[in-house]
C-alpha cells in the first residue's frame, strides 16, 4: 500500500514537496486554504516581478533616444493594464500547478489544515465543514505573512502591506516605505518609476543591511539618483493618519507627511492555528516549527519547510526543502545544505549574492582576499546602455576557494549560479578566472572579478595609477 502523505500548504515548498512524493509513489493530499503557489506565486515573486518588469519596459521606452530610437508622443502608463498582466502571468502559473498536481493524481483539498494528532490532518473549509486525513507522514507548509507594526495594523488603504501593494490599486502622489530590505527596496524602485515621490526608513545603519557592504553602497548610489530619499539609523517613533494621509514621527526628530505607508519590516510566520500540541509539537520563539538538516521535526513522520521554519525566507530554498522532505518522508537519506543558496534581488539595478559577504567571512575569523571588477568596463554593459554595477568576488587566503559571489548590475539574478556552481563544487578563483567566458557578455564580468582576487584583471588599470 503506498504511503499516505499531507502537506499542509500549497506554496513553493508544499506543491513541489507534493510532486516529488507523488514520483516516488506516494498518496499525496494537499489541504490548501487559499491558491495554490503560496505567497510567492500570488502575493510575493512573480507578481511582484511581472510589475517591476512593467517598469524596467517604462523605463527604457524612456530612455530610447539613446539607443537612437525615436519614438513620437509622451511616455505613459496605463495601470489597469499593468495590473491586468500580473493577473494574466499568475493566472497562467496556478493553472500550471493545478495541471501537475492532476498529471502526478494529486489530491488537492481546500480548507486551512490543522493537525488533530500525529496522524491526522483536519481541513476546516470556508462554510465551516471539515474533513479529515489520516496519513502517514504529515509535511507543514504553512509560509508566512507580513508583519506589522504593533499598535497600527495594516488597513489597506493608508497603511499597507507588501500584499496590498502587489494588488496596485493606485499609485499614490508621496508613499513611505518602512524598513530598507529586499521588499522595502524592490517596492521604492517600483513607486518611483511610476512617478511617487518615495521615501524609505531604515533603523539600521544602510539599505539593505543583509547584504556585502559594497553591494548596499551601490544600491544607495542609485536609490539616490533616483531621487528616492533614504533616512537610515531612525525608526518610527509614531504615525498618525490624516485627512490626506499619514504623518510619521522619527527618532531623529524627522516628521514626514505621505499619502501611503508600505510597512516592510519582516514577515511572520503561519502557525497560529495549525495546533501544533496536539501533535506533540512546540513552536520556538518566533513562532517557527523547529527541524533538522533532513526538514524533520522532533515527532517521527512530521516534517516542516520553507518560512514555517525560520531558517531561509527564500522560494527556492523552501522548495529543495520541499525535495529533501518528500524523499526523507518516503525512506530516503536527503540533507540540506544552505552553503551555496543564491538570491535575487529586483531593484534597478538588480542584485545576485551567493556565499558568504566580507562582513560575515571576518566575523568568522576567515582571512579573505577579494576582486571586484565595475560593469562600465564590460562591452556589454556599455552596448545594454547598463554600466552601473560591479562583481564581487570573495576567496578563502589559505585555499583561493571561492566563498562569496556578490553582483549588482543587469541580470545579476541570472548570472550568480555560475558562483554558486564555483561554491558547490569547491572552485578556486584562479579556475574560475581561467575559465573561458563568452564575449561579450556580462558574465565576463565574473571572470575579471575572479582574476582581481590575484590583481591579474585584464581590463583594470593597474593599481595606483
Amino acid at each position: 500500500m503506498p504511503t499516505r502523505l499531507t502537506i499542509i500548504g500549497s506554496g513553493p515548498g508544499g506543491y513541489v514537496a507534493a510532486i516529488r512524493a507523488a514520483q516516488r509513489g506516494a498518496r499525496v493530499t494537499v489541504v490548501e486554504e487559499a491558491e495554490v503557489g503560496g505567497t510567492c506565486l500570488n502575493w510575493g515573486c512573480i507578481p511582484t516581478k511581472t510589475l517591476i518588469a512593467s517598469t524596467d519596459a517604462l523605463e527604457l521606452a524612456r530612455s530610447v533616444a539613446d539607443y537612437g530610437v525615436e519614438l513620437s508622443g509622451d511616455i505613459s502608463y496605463n495601470l489597469q493594464k499593468i495590473r491586468d498582466r500580473r493577473d494574466k502571468v499568475v493566472g497562467t502559473q496556478i493553472k500550471g500547478i493545478r495541471a501537475l498536481f492532476k498529471s502526478w493524481g494529486v489530491d488537492l483539498v481546500p480548507g486551512r489544515g490543522s493537525l488533530i494528532s500525529e496522524e491526522v490532518v483536519r481541513s476546516v473549509r470556508k462554510d465551516g465543514t471539515t474533513q479529515d486525513i489520516r496519513s502517514d507522514r504529515i509535511i507543514i507548509a504553512t509560509g508566512s505573512r507580513p508583519a506589522d507594526i504593533p499598535g497600527l495594523p495594516f488597513d489597506g488603504n493608508s497603511i499597507l502591506s507588501s500584499n496590498d501593494a502587489v494588488l496596485m490599486q493606485e499609485v499614490p502622489p508621496s508613499i513611505l516605505i518602512i524598513g530598507a530590505g529586499v521588499i522595502g527596496c524592490e517596492f521604492a524602485f517600483l513607486y518611483r518609476s511610476l512617478g511617487s515621490s518615495v521615501t524609505v526608513v531604515e533603523m539600521l545603519p544602510r539599505a539593505l543591511s543583509a547584504e556585502d557592504e559594497d553591494i548596499s553602497a551601490l544600491i544607495e548610489k542609485e536609490l539616490k539618483k533616483a531621487k528616492i530619499k533614504l533616512i537610515t539609523g531612525a525608526r518610527i517613533e509614531s504615525m498618525k493618519r490624516t485627512t490626506d494621509g499619514v504623518t510619521a514621527l522619527l527618532s531623529n526628530g524627522q516628521e514626514v507627511r505621505t499619502a501611503k505607508v508600505l510597512v516592510s519590516i519582516g514577515r511572520a510566520l503561519n502557525t497560529e492555528g495549525l495546533r501544533l500540541g496536539d501533535a506533540g509539537l512546540a513552536a520556538g520563539k518566533r513562532g517557527e516549527v523547529p527541524v533538522n538538516d533532513r526538514m524533520e521535526t522532533v515527532v517521527p513522520g512530521i516534517y516542516a519547510i520553507g518560512d514555517v521554519t525560520g531558517i531561509m525566507m527564500l522560494a527556492h530554498v523552501a522548495s529543495r526543502q520541499g525535495i529533501v522532505a518528500a524523499e526523507n518522508a518516503l525512506g530516503g537519506d536527503v540533507r540540506m545544505d544552505y552553503a551555496a543558496v543564491p538570491a535575487g534581488i529586483f531593484t534597478r539595478p538588480e542584485i545576485g549574492s551567493v556565499g558568504l559577504r566580507e562582513h560575515q567571512a571576518r566575523e568568522k575569523g576567515i582571512k579573505i582576499t577579494t576582486g571586484t571588477f565595475p560593469y562600465r568596463a564590460l562591452g556589454k554593459a556599455h552596448a545594454m546602455g547598463e554600466i552601473a554595477g560591479v562583481v564581487k568576488i570573495i576567496a578563502d587566503a589559505g585555499t583561493d576557494k571561492v566563498l562569496g559571489v556578490h553582483i549588482c548590475g543587469a541580470h545579476a539574478s541570472d548570472i550568480v549560479h555560475e558562483g554558486a556552481l564555483a561554491i558547490t563544487m569547491g572552485a578556486t578563483a584562479k579556475q574560475l578566472g581561467a575559465m573561458i567566458h563568452a564575449h561579450p557578455t556580462l558574465a565576463e564580468g565574473i571572470m575579471e572579478a575572479a582574476e582581481a582576487v590575484h590583481r591579474n584583471a585584464i581590463h583594470l588599470p593597474r593599481e595606483g595609477k
